[in-house]
């Protein structure tokens, strides 16, 4: 059997794995059908944009799976594990990808809230009397 290259991507509490296999270009997310599973046609376009870099759409199989965080942020984690995948099966690619922000972690996540304030930042309101 042909070796997977695996890659791993993460966003907010998203994160997602992803496994190329060379294959006819099917992709299946969590067992289910690509289209079925992100039906957000931007989230699809998002996903798939390294793979048209690249010009691999046809040449890989790809095995998803993706858990915690929204649909947003799963799009987003997986987008940077077929980075990841990608690079790893050429390292050619890895100057284009970075300059056009496709290996870039974006780290940010949700402020925790404070003890004394309502939330993270919002304050109970203030009355003088």
């Amino acid at each position: 059997m042909a070796e997977d290259i695996l890659g791993t991507g993460r966003r907010k509490t998203a994160v997602s794995s992803v496994r190329l296999r060379r294959g006819k270009g099917a992709i299946k997310v969590n067992g289910r059908d690509f289209k079925d599973y992100f039906f957000s046609e931007f989230q699809r376009k998002s996903i798939l944009a390294p793979l048209e870099m690249a010009s691999m759409k046809d040449k890989f199989d790809i095995i998803i799976n993706a858990k915690g965080g929204g649909l947003d942020a799963q799009a987003e984690a997986t987008r940077l594990g077929l980075s990841r995948a990608l690079v790893k099966e050429n390292e050619d690619l890895h100057k284009n990808f970075k300059e056009l922000g496709l290996l870039t972690r974006d780290s940010r996540k949700k402020e925790r809230k404070k003890y004394g304030l309502a939330g993270a930042r919002k304050k109970f309101q203030f009355s003088k009397r």
